[in-house]
């Protein structure tokens, strides 16, 4: 198996390292450029915004690749549980997403019509047999009724899809929260006893994101745009079910949504939100300017450091994941008390000092020089 994630990664990473400079190129050309016109907008110059072409063509080589080479060794049987409509309907579906959100970054598409989009691709990988189906509810007997079951798939792929794409707002932001979570569910799939299928899909999308991210983090030399942002949330959605399939340990069941708690509770608080302050369901897909990176941008962080906040409470809540799955409930928590405790402490001087270096970057020579005079 080991070999196997070797390979996937490799080829995702070099594809996607490799051609993330032919996308900037491609939206200069086909006038795909994120212009700061209003308050949401952080960047200040304008900037291309089609890099996750190459976040999804780097995906997209290593599975087909590897795929096939494992079939021909018959390491594979894509016919056992239907592998084979499952992935072909998880590749129409985000087919849709893509052209849909392809033809957005340039020309601009209405947010219902996106919607729409998302929802008729979960609903084809739903018909292809990609399905929650192993949900238990304390005290009550497990839920048997299929149309609910279908709903909450759909549900789950639009909700994900959606909260990688609201959650993109700054320089790596969504590139790296999902990469975090890649690698967790990736450690998470080898704990549990998943399928190689999901375990080499994961590893594809996150070694793309590595490939990525070098252009991507700040400051960026380009966006991976709707395109990119809609196809990480719907493979990260669709992959977490697949990887917990057949599954019915509690933990192992809602790790994905701890996981993807900091996106998922973001969304969730932008919804209730906008529809306190516009009075309409109409309101929920006016964007606004008040995620959680607007909020830290506000608190006086730079953006680097906004960005690395969030990564480290992804990481924080994919590390709680892992030790309640590997060493039980009472460890996860304990560690996640020292954890807290050692933030609170360290926190207001370590940003501090933090602040004061970054405010020095900006400086110029001669201003440099006066400071290091008035200090000694």
């Amino acid at each position: 198996m080991w070999g196997d994630i070797v390979i996937a990664f490799t080829i995702a990473f070099l594809t996607a390292f490799m051609t993330t400079p032919y996308t900037i190129r491609l939206a200069k050309k086909v006038g795909a450029v994120d212009t700061p016109k209003d308050e949401r907008r952080i960047n200040k110059v304008n900037m291309t915004r089609l890099g996750g072409l190459a976040v999804i063509l780097g995906f997209l080589i290593s599975v087909v690749y590897l795929f096939t080479v494992m079939v021909i060794e018959k390491q594979i049987n894509l016919l056992e549980n239907n592998y084979h409509y499952k992935l072909l309907g998880f590749a129409i579906g985000g087919l849709i997403i893509s052209v849909v959100c392809f033809i957005d970054d340039i020309k601009g598409v209405p947010e219902i019509i996106k919607l729409i989009a998302q929802i008729i691709a979960a609903c084809i990988v739903v018909k292809s047999g990609i399905v929650i189906d192993n949900v238990r509810i304390p005290f009550l007997n497990k839920i048997t009724n299929e149309i609910f079951y279908y709903i909450l798939t759909v549900g789950w792929i639009v909700g994900i899809t959606n909260a990688i794409n609201l959650i993109d707002g700054l320089d790596g932001l969504s590139t790296g929260i999902t990469l975090i979570s890649c690698i967790s569910l990736l450690i998470i799939f080898s704990l549990n006893g998943s399928s190689l299928i999901a375990v080499i899909l994961i590893t594809a999308l996150a070694g793309a994101l590595v490939g990525f991210l070098p252009y991507n983090f700040n400051p960026a030399k380009t966006f991976i745009g709707d395109t990119g942002s809609n196809f990480l949330g719907y493979c990260l959605s669709v992959i977490s079910i697949i990887g917990i399939a057949k599954t019915y340990t509690a933990i192992v069941i809602v790790a994905p949504i701890i996981v993807l708690a900091l996106p998922i509770f973001d969304t969730i608080f932008a919804i209730f939100r906008r529809l306190i302050k516009g009075h309409s369901l109409k309101a929920i897909l006016k964007p606004d300017a008040n995620h959680l990176h607007h909020k830290l941008l506000k608190a006086g962080f730079t953006q680097k450091q906004s960005v690395l906040i969030l990564y480290g409470i992804t990481a924080m809540l994919g590390f709680f994941v892992i030790i309640w799955i590997d060493s039980g409930i009472w460890k996860a928590l304990s560690f996640a008390i020292m954890i807290t405790i050692i933030i609170l402490v360290g926190y207001k001087e370590f940003f501090k000092q933090r602040l004061i270096e970054d405010s020095d970057e900006n400086l110029t020579d001669e201003e440099k020089i006066n400071k290091e005079k008035k200090t000694k």
